[in-house]
């Protein structure tokens, strides 16, 4: 719009009014020139700045001052930004950025502006960023906690043979790049090896991602496992998804019951296992992933080869280093120390005293043959625990839970003890009751037992005295 002499004149008062009142409210202003160099500054910004009166920043490039600074894309693209949040240090300004002009149109430079305190309406504005940007910050924390492995190689309890020898292998393999498969049975433990190998890596700071194949429905398998491209399919995220390479980048991936993955998505999975490469749902890009994997599978893959249901090419490709887990019929010597630990371990969580063990019910339980095996012996725990009070658990608190004859072999029954000893044992287990009962006390527990107080003290003693109490 052409301006006459008097309106030009107007207008140009109008702009000088407007600046000086953008310059008198805001905490800081700055202009740079054609360059992005600055050209002047106030006083208000050099101390929002913390710029000591001898330091001479004209003619500096504006990112040498502000590097979060946006005044260079104003005045490359001429454009103004209105409004915007810019990071200074550890604080947050509300900010507006505007090209400067000279009479004939032509781009000169360009002006910012800082305003924070002096227009409260802004200030909900900040807060409410600040508060987004904590809110961010603390998921991300937490994201990144639960993406770490939460266990560790002396966390896996086992001193037998086949235990000590699997936690060799597996300290040897966390050493080096290779994919590593497990195999063992269902509940012996193959995601807390793969916690400790990646633990014990090079990649520990990194991610550690697992996925349970059979638990994941097969028409979602490939975008979970490689992700999808902006609106890919209806109802897709318009953004994209990363899928489980991608969030696995720098760390290790876990692929549980991996020989569940059906034959169409094994050849996907082979090349991203090779070339580190995955192809997003949707997309004809390839995104590069930095990954180690580590599989799991508790089916026998050379019978789903002999059978075409798994991929030779792949099971190749995953089978450089396999690791074996004994199942806990295997090493039944481990049992002392499992039940102690899992026993802590529901204690803990269910915010109640320690339980132990009495010697027959360890017997008992060493007897049986677990086919479910840890996660068989943590359940069977468990239930034992919630339907007694007592903190010693006795066979029959395993009867009603354990199949019938579960704790008798059908041709090794149980060497027989001397009566004498039968009758020690059954003592001691009936004081340790009544104490038991009584929180503690001796002399109600001697009355319970129908016996004196002091003959009460001299079983004790002959029992050891039962630290227990």
């Amino acid at each position: 719009m052409m301006l006459g002499g008097y309106d030009s004149k107007i207008y140009k008062n109008a702009v000088m009014s407007l600046f000086e009142m953008f310059e008198g409210m805001c905490e800081g202003a700055v202009a740079v020139d054609g360059k992005a160099h600055v050209v002047w500054i106030n006083e208000q910004y050099r101390d929002l700045l913390n710029l000591p009166d001898d330091v001479e920043i004209l003619g500096k490039p504006i990112e040498d001052l502000i590097p979060n600074s946006l005044l260079r894309k104003v005045v490359e693209t001429g454009r103004p930004i209105l409004l915007d949040i810019m990071d200074v240090g550890d604080q947050s300004f509300v900010v507006t950025r505007m090209p400067v002009r000279d009479d004939h149109g032509k781009l000169t430079g360009a002006v910012g502006f800082v305003l924070y305190d002096k227009l409260d309406y802004l200030k909900p504005l900040v807060g409410k960023y600040a508060n987004m940007r904590r809110q961010v910050t603390q998921a991300q924390n937490e994201l990144a906690v639960h993406r770490r492995a939460k266990y560790s190689f002396h966390q896996i309890i086992g001193s037998s043979r086949s235990m000590v020898e699997l936690k060799r292998q597996a300290k040897r393999a966390a050493l080096q790049e290779t994919t590593v498969i497990l195999i063992g049975e269902t509940g012996t433990g193959k995601e807390l090896i793969a916690h400790a190998i990646h633990t014990a890596s090079n990649r520990a700071d990194g991610p550690f991602i697992g996925v349970n194949v059979a638990a994941v429905p097969e028409n979602l398998l490939e975008s979970e496992f490689f992700g999808t491209a902006p609106g890919a399919f209806t109802g897709a995220d318009r953004k994209g998804r990363k899928g489980k390479f991608q969030v696995a980048d720098g760390g290790t991936l876990f692929l549980d019951e991996v020989a569940e993955m059906p034959l169409h998505l094994q050849a996907k999975l082979l090349r991203a296992l090779q070339e580190k490469e995955v192809e997003p749902l949707g997309s004809n890009k390839l995104e590069r992933v930095d990954i180690r994997v580590v599989a799991a599978t508790s089916r026998d893959i050379k019978s789903m080869l002999d059978a075409g249901e798994f991929r030779s090419d792949l099971y190749f490709r995953l089978n450089v280093l396999p690791l074996h887990l004994p199942p806990l019929r295997e090493r039944k010597s481990d049992l002392p120390d499992l039940c102690e630990d899992l026993l802590e371990r529901i204690s803990v969580h269910a915010g109640a005293p320690p339980r132990k063990l009495t010697p027959q019910a360890l017997a008992m339980i060493t007897r049986y043959d677990w086919p479910g095996n840890i996660r068989e012996l943590r359940n069977v725990l468990e239930r034992a625990t919630t339907l007694t009070d007592r903190r010693r658990l006795t066979p029959g608190d395993f009867a009603p839970i354990l199949p019938v004859n579960a704790g008798v072999h059908k041709s090794d029954h149980p060497p027989m003890r001397c009566l004498q000893d039968q009758i020690s044992e059954v003592e001691r287990e009936a004081i340790l009751t009544a104490l038991e009962m009584t929180g503690g006390k001796r002399a109600p527990a001697a009355k319970l037992l129908g016996i004196s107080r002091a003959s009460l003290y001299d079983k004790l003693r002959k029992h050891g005295n039962m630290s227990d109490f």
